[in-house]
């Protein structure tokens, strides 16, 4: 019976307007105007991100997220203030959107920048939720202030570039330090991963890791190994080489 009379009491503590018994509880408009605060810097922080990745590209479902993400913070802080009258809830609310908000990098790595939007997008649910609605605009601001400079002026940029290089020999061409003088004008660092015979022996695939120098002419790079080969296939990755058959990993 004592169960039952304070779950009675807490669904009609639901429904009750707090408001009027409690300044501490907000009212209906106020938590209104939390969430929707919150949704507004969500769609701001898609835009801010659609700008940032316009040239890497980025997917339609994540920049939505973003809206979804503050709102849903922000609404759960809201109603955990709603249902405590201490700080116990709004520690377990933020917990547990933390915990849902990194479902998505469990299963696949994701950017660290991908990362750290999820975690501005926390934030501002979390300070509107709170109340702060003010705060969460300045806050917003900066941090997207901050990101838009750091795009636009490229910071951080590394000033090499891994890449993977395949080049295609005929059999009877010495391979070894054929094409070092050509690596060393184009590239910093370049290793040979893989050599692998073709068309029945008459051709050699060799793979290379090698990193390319940000100002360096790809065409006239690849030209150099074609005059070097003999004229044969030259295909140019461009990402870092990656081979789980041949390469061993140490455990």
């Amino acid at each position: 019976m004592h169960n039952l009379a304070a779950i009675t009491n807490l669904f009609g503590r639901v429904f009750d307007d707090q408001s009027a018994a409690n300044l501490d509880f907000p009212s209906v408009g106020q938590v209104l105007s939390c969430i929707g605060a919150a949704i507004v810097l969500g769609i701001l922080i898609g835009l801010v991100y659609m700008f940032t990745h316009r040239k890497t590209g980025y997917a339609q479902s994540y920049v939505i997220a973003m809206p979804m993400l503050c709102g849903l913070v922000s609404t759960i802080i809201v109603m955990m203030c709603l249902l405590a009258d201490s700080t116990l809830g709004i520690t377990a609310s933020i917990s547990l959107t933390g915990a849902f908000s990194l479902v998505r990098f469990r299963s696949a790595p994701g950017d660290p920048r991908d990362i750290a939007y999820i975690f501005f997008a926390m934030v501002m649910g979390t300070v509107c939720g709170i109340g702060f609605v003010g705060y969460a605009c300045l806050i917003f601001l900066i941090i997207a202030a901050l990101l838009i400079v750091f795009n636009l002026c490229n910071f951080a940029a590394p000033k090499t570039q891994d890449m993977t290089l395949k080049v295609t020999i005929p059999e009877n061409l010495n391979y070894n330090g054929l094409f070092d003088k050509v690596f060393e004008k184009y590239t910093t660092n370049y290793v040979l991963r893989r050599v692998k015979t073709t068309d029945f022996g008459t051709l050699f695939d060799l793979i290379y890791s090698i990193r390319v120098k940000t100002d360096a002419d790809q065409k006239k790079f690849i030209d150099e190994i074609r005059a070097l080969n003999g004229n044969l296939n030259v295909t140019l990755v461009l990402y870092k080489y990656d081979d789980q058959i041949y390469d061993v990993k140490q455990k």
